[in-house]
Parts: C-alpha cells; structure tokens; sequence
C-alpha cells in the first residue's frame, strides 16, 4: 500500500504519468536517494519545468545535493536560527478555502543589519520545511500573507528577498499556491522592480498586491473568517512559526 500510495499521482493525465516515469527513471540512476521521493515531488519539479524532463531531471539532482548540505540532519533546528526567530518575523496558522496552510510573513520585523545570510537560508527552509509538513493529505501548496506595514529601509534586504526566493524556486517548486502583499508603501515597489526580475513566470502569477480598502474581501475570498488572523478581520491569533503545529 505505501508503495502504491508513493507511486500514486492523482490529477495527472497519461501523458503527464509518463513523463513522470521517465524523471524517475533518469534521477534513479543518477543518484538512488531519488528511490526515496514519491511521484508527486518528482511532478512538481517537472511541471516547474514545463514538463521538460531533461530540465526537471537536472533540477532534481541538484536538490538531492543541496537537501545534504543543508540539512545534513535531515532537519532545522530552533538553535540553528535563534537570531531570525527573536525578530517575530513569520507567524502559521489556519487553512484557506482549498487546505493550503497559511504564512503570515510581518515584512517589517526583519533586521538587515547584522544578519547572517547562512542563518537566514536555514530560516527560510525551516519556514518552508512547516509549511510543507502541516499540508493535509492531498495538499501540495501553502499560501502566505506579506505584510509591510512599517516597511523601511531598516527592514529592506534585495540580497536576503532574493536568496529566500532563490530557495523557494529552486527547491520547493510548486509549493507555492499564492502571495498577498498588504499594507505595500510605495518605497517598496522601487526594490519590488528588483526583486521582480528574479522571479520565473510560475512564480509572478502568485504574488497579488492588495489595496488596503480592499484587504479583508479580498484575503476573504480565499481564506474563511474562521481561518484569517484577527489583526485582518478573521478570528485567529497570530502564532509564532517555532510554536505552530
């Protein structure tokens, strides 16, 4: 049953499961830490490619090795990014309408001065690493909630933005499902045009800047009031990424 259930790719079509097939049996070869991954990681990095196979295949690899460099524990530990997690930057909590698990990223709190850009990398996959393991069965994607109010230049850093999303494309293909940017200063789009620039197609179609009138219909529409955080007009207190579930 746990193999069938490895194996299984529901929502693909014949000549998607094929493709898939031909992924395994390229990265298998190369590297047999593939055998461990289920088809439906090897799908998303495949459709991250447009289904290209040799493309995936290369991509996948190279994740093999940087999944052993970075978490050479198989894990992040709370003590490998105390400094990240004393600024109160990420908070998760609740599901949208579609099971996606919700990150609240309060934009303003990150310190540019001083921090580590190893500790940062770890930060952003031990985020992303809870976002993944709270999906419920069947759920794939997470959203997330930027939030910039107080955003300035104390809190800008193009190179961390960068590097996390760098991450997040490259490693966690098709994880992301979408990304509010509320309460956006308009500073912040001069460094937005650069940040923009690094983002592959996929990836633009997810971020949506909202208006501030517009903020609680439009988080709404995706999330249920029961699910959305108080501070934005749902029910639920803010939780620490560290304390989450």
């Amino acid at each position: 049953m746990e193999v069938e259930d490895k194996l299984a790719l529901p929502g693909s079509d014949p000549v998607e499961k094929r493709k898939v097939a031909s992924l395994r049996a390229l990265v298998e070869a190369e590297n047999p830490d593939a055998k461990e991954v289920d088809n439906m990681a090897l799908r998303r990095f495949l459709r991250a490619r447009d289904l290209d196979v040799e493309k995936a295949s290369a991509q996948f690899l190279k994740h093999l090795k940087w999944r052993k460099t970075m978490t050479p524990n198989g894990f992040i530990s709370e003590s490998e990014i105390s400094n990240e997690l004393a600024h109160k930057e990420l908070y998760k909590q609740g599901f949208d309408k579609q099971g996606r698990p919700i990150i609240v990223y309060l934009v303003a709190n990150h310190v540019s001065a001083g921090r580590q850009m190893d500790e940062l990398k770890r930060f952003a996959v031990y985020a992303l690493e809870k976002a993944c393991a709270s999906m419920p069965n069947g759920q794939e994607k997470f959203i997330i909630i930027s939030d910039l109010q107080g955003w300035g230049y104390s809190s800008c850093d193009v190179r961390g933005y960068l590097s996390a999303i760098d991450i997040l494309q490259s490693y966690y293909p098709e994880r992301l499902g979408k990304a509010f940017l509320i309460n956006v200063p308009y500073i912040f789009m001069k460094v937005w045009k650069v940040i923009y620039q690094f983002l592959d197609a996929k990836t633009k179609e997810k971020f949506i800047f909202v208006a501030n009138k517009e903020m609680r219909d439009t988080l709404l529409a995706d999330i249920d009031e029961s699910q959305l955080p108080e501070k934005y007009g749902g029910r639920l207190s803010l939780v620490p990424i560290e304390e989450s579930i």
